[in-house]
Parts: structure tokens; sequence; C-alpha cells
């Protein structure tokens, strides 16, 4: 007897490993994190999907090329990872596709939308793509959706490319996580590579140092589409066309087209011989010309064996480990006025800084180019250039060095302002720095599972042959003990959660305790209350009681919530942390000093250039939700109350991401809201006339606030001049700002905010009212994009 039940599940595990991984996952069934099994393969074998390790005991769900190491080419949460126990992939059931984290929380997922009566699976195809859809019969039904929809930083061929979808390049090569460099159809449909760094933005391809047809592209195309195709010719509408080193030669070559970490755009093909990846075309040969990649105040120079980076004389490395976040002085630089007694400028040939130039002065001498700078205590480094056109040397100022490069061919020098302490030094002029390299790059996320060292079930036939009869029982009891013991495990779920989204889920206690019972309130809108905290931690922080929470669940509220958790800016409020607790759901945001725009807008707080730095500082957070970030977020709620100010009067937006999460390029109708969105006298006529909304929502939203600013008078207290007949609902209140501007411009008259007292830059002022009233247009397509905005503000300074 004993020898049969051997022999039996010696038999029945035998079965088991010879069973080959299927192509797709069926409903009610699962893929576990713990089970190396567990993985889909495209029919062909080339590709396959299942739990990636990204870091200690940290797994994203991925696709991967099965036969080439490491070369994965989509994840589903990249920037969120599994713990190693106990997660597991699920098609449900009910025909949703989940993603749980530790068997607890949901980190992404995928609704069956299509409420059909037909069962569904999860299916990866020849070409890579991972597709959940309908079945008909034994036949492929409906698409719901699938990862090609839905790129990472990877396209294989065939895999379009449109305005909805962006690449963005991971970290590194070893961490996955996105980067800070993206890859989109911009507003003006040229596809185009956007570096997205820590404190600054910028497009650096196309040069948008010349007209689109002048590095030969075009924007009069309507649709925005890309493609490379399975012979390696790229097509786009933009009229970008090329065709790799290989074409023709292969055509069922493997090929892929990466946005790599180093911002650079390439299509591999696999040599089949090597299994190694060979670049057959690249975006840029000078990968120093790409924006970002030594970080600020340093140098990229190419040497023997690659690119190199380098910080400038009297500057030191920020972090030994990455270039990104670039250079940092290690003087202290004291504004002495325009004396010049203890200050010095160093030549340094043949090098360029790309950007963000304070002002250009016609007709200047050397002399009084350095006479200039040493007036403008901001001023650190300047250009003097002979313009050829104009024939006259013009000097150009800088008060923030990015994207520096140094080669021979660049004829530029700069004088770089320094104390004459770091210039008598020359030991430091030439000082280079070199990267901190660990062995393992990856996002280490330390679990503290116990590790089991037996095979349990190997262990549970073995006794059970052994004891067939009465110690069978006792095998029961360990079980049963063991599933209802207390698991070390638990705490690591929530440590894991804690480091995975990057902040702090609270106890509804604590945060009672902290904001004492909430007894100061701070704020109120639309969306909750807001009040005043002290974390345990010593940090102030305003917590936000949400209203309306009654009909979300947990798993709904978390997946907003860690979505806008990711969206860092230097103009959105930080998020520290969260609470969901029974109905209770909370914000825990940074404190800001200086409360909101409206208690400062008649507090005689703000003069001019606080107030222009308010419209450019909340215009780039606002470009930054609409085109910048992962997820699509429409505001609908610009208003001077939701625009705070820090400690030195920079401006950060709040109540991002509260209303409805969208797919990036999606037009919808109000029927997609439970209600208007918005505050009276700042919403877009779309709301009113139930037309499509958009992010043009937002724009127009920001053109009032900006009316606001200038002029100081509240929309929604102004006096139209128009007659009954002009006033339609919302519509009354902004007509009549707008009235009013609109006649005292044509009278010659003030407009400015008396409260400044005549003290403005007129050229700035006249580009913000000029933006102003664009971004508050009634017809949408009329309004630019907040990108635009951006730009536009921006050349007033150029």
């Amino acid at each position: 007897m004993f020898l049969l039940i051997i022999f039996l599940s010696l038999l029945f595990s035998a079965k088991l490993s010879s069973t080959s991984p299927p192509h797709n996952l069926k409903q009610g069934t699962s893929l576990s994190v713990e089970n190396t099994n567990d993985i889909l393969i495209s029919n062909n074998g080339v590709f396959s999907a299942g739990f990636y390790k990204v870091g200690e005991n940290a797994f994203c769900f991925s696709i991967w090329y099965t036969n080439v190491n490491d070369t994965v080419v989509w994840m589903a949460n990249r920037d969120m990872p599994v713990n190693g126990k106990h997660s597991k992939l699920v098609l449900q059931k009910s025909g949703n596709l989940i993603l749980k984290d530790a068997g607890v929380s949901v980190f992404w997922s995928i609704e069956n939308k299509l409420k059909s009566s037909n069962p569904v699976e999860l299916q990866l195809t020849d070409t890579g793509n991972l597709v959940f859809h309908t079945l008909k019969g034994k036949a492929f039904g409906d698409t719901i959706w699938q990862s090609f929809d839905s790129p990472t930083d990877t396209l294989l061929p065939n895999q379009g490319f449109n305005r909805d979808r962006r690449l963005v390049a991971s970290k590194s090569r070893t961490n996955h996580s996105s980067g800070y460099y993206k890859l989109i159809f911009n507003d003006d449909n040229i596809l185009s590579l956007v570096f997205n760094g820590l404190e600054t933005d910028s497009v650096y391809w196309p040069d948008n140092n010349g007209l689109p047809w002048e590095v030969g592209r075009s924007n009069y195309n309507e649709s925005r589409w890309a493609v490379l195709d399975s012979y390696g010719y790229f097509v786009s509408t933009d009229k970008l066309n090329f065709t790799v080193g290989d074409y023709g030669m292969r055509q069922q070559a493997q090929r892929r087209l990466v946005l790599d970490a180093d911002g650079n755009i390439r299509v591999y093909s696999l040599n089949e011989k090597k299994i190694t990846w060979d670049v057959q075309w690249q975006a840029f040969s000078q990968p120093c010309k790409i924006h970002g990649i030594c970080g600020e105040n340093s140098l990229c120079s190419y040497e023997f064996g690659g690119r190199k980076c380098s910080c400038l004389p009297g500057y030191k490395m920020r972090n030994s480990k990455d270039w990104s976040n670039g250079c940092e002085p290690e003087m202290n630089f004291t504004c002495n006025g325009g004396s010049g007694k203890d200050v010095e400028f160093i030549q340094i040939p043949h090098v360029e800084f790309n950007g963000y130039a304070m002002d250009d002065y016609q007709n200047y001498t050397l002399d009084q180019c350095k006479k200039k700078c040493l007036n403008i205590c901001s001023c650190i480094a300047f250009y003097h250039l002979y313009n050829k056109d104009k024939g006259l040397y013009v000097c150009n100022i800088k008060a923030l060095l990015l994207n520096g490069y140094r080669s021979s061919s660049v004829d530029n020098s700069m004088y770089l302002k320094l104390p004459k302490s770091v210039t008598s030094s020359s030991q430091k002029r030439n000082q280079d720095f070199k990267l901190t390299c660990s062995r393992d790059d990856h996002v280490l996320l330390d679990r503290p599972y116990k590790k089991k060292h037996e095979n349990r079930s190997v262990r549970s036939i073995f006794w059970f042959t052994i004891a067939f009869g009465g110690f069978e029982i006792f095998c029961i009891l360990v079980y049963i003990y063991k599933a209802r013991r207390p698991s070390h495990a638990n705490s690591g779920i929530q440590n894991y959660h804690q480091v995975a989204t990057g902040f702090i889920r609270f106890a509804y206690d604590d945060l009672k305790k902290a904001s004492r019972n909430f007894n100061e309130e701070i704020g109120r809108g639309g969306g909750g209350i807001v009040y005043k905290a002290l974390l345990p931690d010593g940090r102030i922080a305003a917590i936000k009681r949400l209203n309306n929470t009654d009909e979300q669940g947990e798993a709904e509220f978390l997946a907003e919530v860690n979505i806008i958790g990711r969206l860092n800016h230097m103009n959105l409020i930080e998020i520290w942390g969260y609470c969901a607790e029974a109905k209770h759901r909370l914000l825990v945001y940074e404190y800001m000093e200086h409360g909101s725009l409206a208690e400062n807008l008649h507090s005689n707080s703000l003069d001019w250039e606080k107030r222009y730095q308010i419209a450019v500082g909340t215009a780039k957070g606002l470009a930054y939700l609409h085109d910048e970030c992962l997820e699509w977020v429409l505001h609908c709620d610009v208003k001077p109350e939701n625009i705070l100010l820090d400690s030195d009067y920079k401006p950060k937006v709040a109540d991002f991401g509260l209303s409805k999460l969208l797919n990036r390029g999606t037009n919808i109708g109000n029927s997609a809201f439970s209600k208007i969105r918005g505050t009276r006298g700042y919403m877009a006529p779309e709301w009113v006339y139930n037309l499509s909304i958009t992010s043009k929502v937002d724009v127009y939203s920001y053109g009032i606030v900006m009316l606001e600013l200038i002029t100081g008078r509240n929309p929604t207290t102004t006096t139209s001049t128009l007659g009954s007949n002009d006033i339609v609902g919302n519509g009354g209140e902004r007509r009549g700002l707008m009235s009013w501007v609109r006649e005292k411009t044509k009278e010659g008259a003030e407009i400015v905010d008396p409260s400044i007292n005549g003290a403005y830059n007129s050229g700035e002022m006249e580009v913000l009212l000029k933006v102003a009233m664009r971004c508050a247009a009634d017809d949408k397509d009329a309004r630019p994009s907040m990108s635009q905005v951006v730009d536009m503000l921006r050349s007033s300074h150029d």
C-alpha cells in the first residue's frame, strides 16, 4: 500500500513537471510569484510573461524574450514592485484582471468593461503582445485590453505608437522604474523626446532651435502615428522616416525600438549566433547632446571609451552614484553688488550650455559684459558672442547651467564667475569626478520573510506515507496551526507597501491625534476640509478629509492614491501619505507656510516678481499633469484656493488627481463625471453646455486665475457691464472680468492691481495678459496647451 502511494505521488509530480507552460491564462485561474513555472509562453516560444525579479524579493509582472537574458519589453507595475510572497496575477471569475501584492493590496488591474457573457482569457501572442480578450467558442473575440496600447520603454515590430501612448525610459539599466526621459507626440504633432528632470523640463529632440521642416519634420498632419515594421522601416506622420542598418536583410529578425536610460532612442536587432543585441539605428550619435545627462553645473565630453561627466571648477558632485543630480558649489558665494573685489572670471573654452539664458545685451564689450554679470547677483556665468547677422557682440547672461558639453567643434568660450579663493587653486580648475558604482543597481526592497528550507509538498507526502493512519490527523493539525499562526510576513507586507509606494499609510487614530482631533482648520473646498497637524517625526502637515467617499472601495481609493503619489514635480504639492480605514479617506500633504494664492492676493504681500513667478510655476505644474506624467490627470478645479505658496512664495498646485483620472487624449462628455466639476467663476463653458471635456478646461481656469492675478479683481464678484442676454449661468462673471479688461486696455487705462503701486515689468505684464486672454477663450480649440503657455511665459525672459 505504501509503495503504491509513493509511486502514484511520484507519477503525479512527474506529470506536473513535464507540463509545458501555457500561452494563455483562463478565467478563474492565477499566476503566482512563488512558482517559477507560473509563466505564459507565446506559441512560437519567443516571448515569456510572468513575474520578473527587479530587487531583493521585489517583482514586476513583465514580458521578456524567452532565450535572451534580461531583455524585458514590458512591465505592468514597474514603479510598484510586488512582494515575493503571496503575490499573484489573478483572472477572476468575474472577468476582471488584477495584480495582488502579498495577497493584500491591488497594485494593478484591468476591468472587463464589455460586460459580455462570453468567457475571457489573457493570451501572450507571437508578436509579444499580451491580450486580454473574450472568447467566442474557441475563437478570439473582442479585445478588452492589450499591452501594445500601454508600452513602457519598448516598441516591438508593428506595435503602433500614437498620441495616447508614450515611452518612458528606465532610471538605469538595472533599475526598471520610470526615469527622466519620455518619447511623446507633442501638441504640434511632432514626435519628441522630453527630459523631465527634478527641477527643469525641456524638449531636446528634434532640435527646437529651428522650425520643424528645418530638421526634417512636419506638423501639417491631423493624426499622430508611428510604427516600426517587421522589415526594419520606421515611419511617422511627422515625416520622421528611417531604415535600420540591417533593413531587408532579415525580415524575420527580432528587433525592438527602445528609449534607453541615457535618453537615446535605439533600434536593436538580435544577433542569433552571439545572442547579443546589435544597435542598427540611434537618434543621437553624440550622447552629450542629450539634456540632463550629466546634471546641473557639469560638462559632458567625449573621450576614448565613451562619454564622460565632470564638474565645473569650484563645484563638486551632489551624488557620487548618479550624475543626473549634477554638481553643487563647494564654496560660499557672497554677492558684493558689482564691486568685483573678491570675484574673478575663468574662461572655459569650447563649451556650450543649451537654454536657460537670463537675458541678452546687444553691442556689449567683454568688460561691459563682466560688469553686467557682477551687478546681477544671480549671474553665475556669461558668453560674449559675435552675432554675424547683426555685426555686433552680444552678452549672454546665465543664471542656470544645464545641458553643458565640451567639444573642440564648439567655438564659444564661457566665462564662469567664481570667488578668487577658488580660482587661486589651479588644482581645482580641471577637477574630474568618477562615479562610485555599486555591484547591484537594482531597486532593493528588503522583505523580512523567514525562508523555509523544506519543501512542504515533499514533507506532506513523506508523513502521509509513513503514518497513513493516525498520523494523518497530526498533519492536519499542523497545517491548521501554521495557517492561523501570526506570521512575520504580515509586518513585512506593511513595510513593503510603504517602500513601494513612496509614502506612508497612516492609521486614522494617529492622524486624529496629530491634528488634535482635527481642531485647526486651514482650508476647505468641494473635495473636503484641510487641517493642520504635527506628525510624530516633527513635520508639520496638512491633512485633507475627503468628502463623498462612502461609495468608493479601499482598492479603488488605493489605486488612485498610488497614481497620485507617483506624480512628482516641483510645482505640485507633495503627498506624504494617506489613510484608508473603514469609511475614512484622508490625504497627508506638505504644509505650505504662506497658504493659498487666494489668501495673499489682497494682502499686499505679492509684488510683481512674485506674481510672475506664480504664473510660470503654476503653468509648469499643470503642464506636467497634462503632458508629462504617466497618467493624464485633469485638475478640473484650478482656482487661487488650490495654488499654494511655500516660504519663498513659489507656487505648488494642490488638489490635483481628486477628479476622475482619465486616459490621455480622451475626449469625454459630462456623463463621465458624477457632477459638474469646478468653481463658479473659473469653470470653462464646456461644463455648462455639456461639451466634451479635455485638458483645455484647466487651461481656461488658468487664464481666469491669471486675469485675477494681474488685476486683483475676483471673477466671482466682478460686475458685468454686458446686457442680460450675454450672461449665461456661470459665464456671466467670467465675461464681466474679461469685458472689463478689454474695455480698460482699449481705453489705455491701468488694469494692474493697484496694490503693487505701478511697480511691474510692462513687458512681462503684456505677455501674461496676452496668455491669459488666449487661455480664457470661449472656443477650446483657440486655447493653447499648458506646455505652450510655459514656452510663451519663458520667452519673456529670453
